[in-house]
């Protein structure tokens, strides 16, 4: 039996799931926030310290702040002026992974106020791309830095239930022959190395066509492609791997309109600093 058939089971049944599930999301808020405050009501300071020590997700980060500010702005400065940098707030709407980049939403920590902790700016900028995009026909530029949380589990040196991520997209319309993504690919690339240094960018193309695209920067064809579209890279500095980016199909998902275009970037702030 899974654990949540067990639970379910003595609540009284499947039925319970599906009768929540159905609530108004204001009524599931309500709900939700009544329960946390008798759980909480019931916690002493021993409680809270004891889940401070064992907790992965309250830890803080092993990496000097000093250490993480220096990679910061050494990713700041370099963006070029064409980027708006923005403060993203620290929760997205919910869904914002699982509906638009299609990860799922256990890999991220749900809220009880209909919302979910950020997991990764480009989701959260992606959102403000299709806002400005919308309002005007101009190509949007924007980058944001963000502490953020995933829920999965991961193995290995460097890997934290959060860390800081760099993140920048640009979107803009089909303008035909993939000039839209020849021009804001080799943005990408000049701002990575600006940024990183000596970096190696190994690509993945998923269609023919953007061939082209890539140049003569080296293939890598076994890479696992997840939600990109066309053509997805990994950037490594000294043999790490310290970032990843590639189109995507959000700011069409977001708006209904299949001519948007949208490429990601990121780098790991912590992995970067450390390298």
């Amino acid at each position: 039996m899974s654990a949540l058939s067990r639970v379910l089971r003595a609540l009284g049944g499947q039925d319970v799931l599906d009768r929540l599930a159905r609530l108004p999301g204001s009524d599931l808020t309500t709900v939700l926030l009544a329960l946390m405050q008798r759980r909480a009501s019931g916690l002493s300071g021993p409680d809270v310290l004891r889940q401070y020590r064992s907790d992965r997700f309250v830890a803080p980060s092993s990496v000097p702040f000093d250490v993480l500010r220096s990679a910061e702005d050494r990713l700041l400065r370099a963006l070029p002026p064409s980027f708006s940098v923005l403060g993203l707030a620290p929760v997205a709407p919910l869904g914002t992974c699982s509906a638009v980049a299609e990860q799922d939403q256990n890999n991220v920590l749900s809220t009880i106020r209909g919302t979910e902790v950020a997991a990764d700016p480009t989701n959260a900028l992606a959102l403000e791309a299709a806002v400005r995009r919308q309002a005007g026909p101009d190509d949007v530029r924007l980058a944001a830095v963000q502490r953020v949380v995933r829920a999965q589990l991961f193995e290995g040196a460097g890997r934290f239930a959060h860390f800081t991520l760099f993140g920048a997209v640009s979107a803009g319309r089909d303008r035909g022959s993939l000039a839209f993504e020849r021009q804001h690919f080799a943005e990408h690339m000049a701002f990575l190395r600006s940024a990183c240094g000596d970096v190696e960018v190994r690509v993945t193309v998923l269609d023919p066509r953007f061939e082209v695209v890539r140049g003569s920067l080296p293939a890598d064809p076994s890479r696992q492609t997840g939600y990109y579209k066309g053509l997805c890279y990994k950037v490594y500095l000294r043999g790490e791997e310290i970032g990843d980016g590639g189109f995507v199909d959000w700011t069409q998902r977001l708006t209904g309109n299949r001519k948007e275009r949208l490429l990601i970037s990121g780098v790991g702030v912590d992995r970067l600093a450390t390298v």
